[in-house]
C-alpha cells in the first residue's frame, strides 16, 4: 500500500480548497507508476493499492473521493472491489479499467459496482484526466444536492407547525380553486370537441374524421418528443383543422376534393384561412390558430394559402398534413376511391420530401406500420458515415451521458446533419450504432 500527495502548486493554495484523493488499483507496479504521473498536473492527493484486499483496507482508514481500479487483479477482481466499495462507500465515484477482452465482465461491473465510466487500457492521459474531473465534479455536485436538501428539510420541519394552521387554510382553498379549473378545463375540451362535431353531423363523409385526425397528430408529436404543451396544442388543431368549412354548402362537403370545380375549388382552399379567423379573438388559441391556417401548405412550397415552405411552416402544421391526409385518403374525402391503411402509407412516401416534412412522415410510417420481425444485426460508425433511413440500434448517448436519441429512432437526412453538427461543436466521438432499415 502506498500513500503519494502528488507535488503540485495546489499546495501553496491548500487553504482555498481541500486535496482531492483518488485511489488508484492494479496489481502491476509499473501500470500504478503512469497513473500517477497521468494524475499529477491536476494535483490530486494519490494513493495507490496494489489489489482489491489492500484497497478496501486502505479506504477503511482514508477518505477517498474517487476510485480507478484495474478490471483483471489476482483475488479480488475490479468488478468486485468496484461492488464492494460502492456497498460501504457509495458516495466514492468508481472508474474501472479494462481491456477489450472484458467487455462481459465489465458489464458486469456497471451492473453490480454502478462505476461512473470505464476505460480501455492502453488509457488516454488526457481522456483520463478528463474522467477524473468530470467524476469529481459529479460527486461534488452530489453533496451539494445532499447539503441543500438537508438544509431544506431543517429549514421545513422548523415552519411545519407555524405554518400548520395556514397550509390547511390555503390547501382548502387551493382545492376550491383546483376543482374549478379542473372543472374548466374539461368544460373547454369538451366545448371544443362538441363545436368540432358540428360541422361532421353535417356530412357522413367526415363523421369522425376531426378525432381521428387529432388523435393521430398526437401519436405523432408524442413520438417526436415535443413538449406537452405543444403536444396539446397540435391535437387542439386536429379537432378543429376543418371548422373554416362549417359555412360551405353540403354538396361542398359531400363532394371528393378530385371533383371540385374551380369554384367549389377556390371556396374549399379559403377553408384554412377561415379557419384562422373563427379563432382570432381568442388569446389562447393563436398558436392553434396558426397551425390551422398553414396545414395545407407542402413541404416544397406548392401548398396554399401562403405558400410556405420547409421549416416556415409551423411544426404542427407539418403534422397536421400528415394526420390529415392519411385520414382523407381512407375516408374518400380526397377521391371517390377509398384505400386501405397499407395503400395510404405507399402512396404518402411518395411524398416525402414534396408534400410532407420527411422527419415527420417518417416518424409517422414508424409508429403507424404492423411491426414486423427486424434484424438484429447492429454496426458501430461514426457520424460521418450515417445514412438516411437507418434504425438506431441502441440509445445514442452524447459523452457526457445524455441520452440524445432513443433506440429504434429513424434517422433522417435533418436529423444526421444536427448530429454531425453537434459533433463539430462538442468535440469527441459518439458511439453510434445502428442497422438498416427493415424494407416494407
Amino acid at each position: 500500500m502506498n500513500t503519494d500527495v502528488v507535488d503540485a502548486p495546489v499546495a501553496a493554495a491548500a487553504t482555498a480548497a481541500p486535496t482531492l484523493t483518488v485511489l488508484c488499483v492494479d496489481d502491476e507496479p509499473n501500470i500504478l507508476s503512469a497513473l500517477k504521473r497521468a494524475l499529477r498536473p491536476p494535483g490530486y492527493r494519490v494513493l495507490t493499492a496494489e489489489g482489491g484486499a489492500q484497497a478496501l483496507q486502505l479506504m477503511e482508514t482514508q477518505t477517498v473521493d474517487l476510485i480507478v481500479s484495474d478490471m483483471r487483479m489476482p483475488g479480488m477482481d475490479g468488478a468486485q472491489l468496484l461492488e464492494q466499495a460502492r456497498g460501504r462507500w457509495p458516495e466514492t465515484v468508481r472508474v474501472l479499467l479494462t481491456g477489450h477482452a472484458d467487455m462481459s465482465a465489465t458489464v458486469a461491473a456497471i451492473n453490480r459496482g454502478r462505476i461512473f465510466r470505464y476505460l480501455s487500457k492502453p488509457w488516454d492521459d488526457t481522456e483520463l484526466q478528463a474522467v477524473v474531473r468530470q467524476g469529481l465534479e459529479l460527486r461534488a455536485l452530489e453533496q451539494d444536492k445532499r447539503r441543500l436538501e438537508a438544509l431544506t428539510q431543517a429549514q421545513n420541519l422548523e415552519l411545519r407547525d407555524a405554518n400548520t394552521l395556514l397550509e390547511q387554510r390555503v390547501q382548502a382553498r387551493t382545492a376550491d380553486l383546483s376543482n374549478a379549473n379542473d372543472k374548466l378545463k374539461r368544460s373547454y375540451m369538451s366545448s371544443i370537441k362538441v363545436f368540432a362535431g358540428l360541422l361532421e353531423l353535417r356530412a357522413g363523409r367526415l363523421s369522425g374524421h376531426g378525432r381521428r385526425v387529432a388523435d393521430t397528430a398526437r401519436q405523432i408529436a408524442r413520438a417526436m418528443e415535443l413538449p406537452a404543451d405543444d403536444v396539446q396544442q397540435i391535437f387542439v388543431a386536429g379537432l378543429l383543422h376543418d371548422i373554416g368549412l362549417i359555412g360551405g354548402s353540403d354538396v361542398l362537403l359531400n363532394k371528393p376534393y378530385s371533383r371540385y370545380d374551380p369554384a367549389e375549388l377556390t371556396q374549399y382552399q379559403r377553408h384554412a384561412v377561415v379557419g384562422e379567423q373563427a379563432l382570432i379573438a381568442l388569446d389562447d388559441m393563436q398558436g392553434v390558430a396558426a397551425i390551422i391556417r398553414a396545414h395545407h401548405e407542402r413541404f416544397d412550397g406548392s401548398g396554399f394559402p401562403d405558400r410556405l415552405c420547409g421549416n416556415a411552416i409551423p411544426i404542427g402544421a407539418r403534422i397536421l398534413a400528415v394526420a390529415d391526409m392519411f385520414d382523407d385518403m381512407q375516408s374518400g374525402h380526397l377521391a371517390e376511391t377509398t384505400l386501405t391503411p397499407a395503400e395510404t402509407r405507399t402512396l404518402m412516401r411518395l411524398g416525402r420530401g414534396s408534400q410532407y416534412d420527411p422527419e415527420v412522415l417518417d416518424v409517422f410510417l414508424h409508429i403507424s406500420e404492423p411491426q414486423r420481425a427486424k434484424s438484429r444485426a447492429e454496426v458501430l460508425m461514426g457520424s460521418a458515415d450515417l445514412e438516411a433511413e437507418m434504425v438506431l440500434a441502441r440509445d445514442l448517448v452524447s459523452t457526457t451521458g445524455v441520452v440524445m436519441l432513443t433506440a429504434g429512432h429513424v434517422l433522417s437526412t435533418a436529423l444526421i446533419a444536427r448530429v454531425r453538427q453537434f459533433v463539430a461543436r462538442e468535440g469527441g466521438r459518439l458511439k453510434i450504432y445502428v442497422r438498416p432499415r427493415t424494407a416494407s
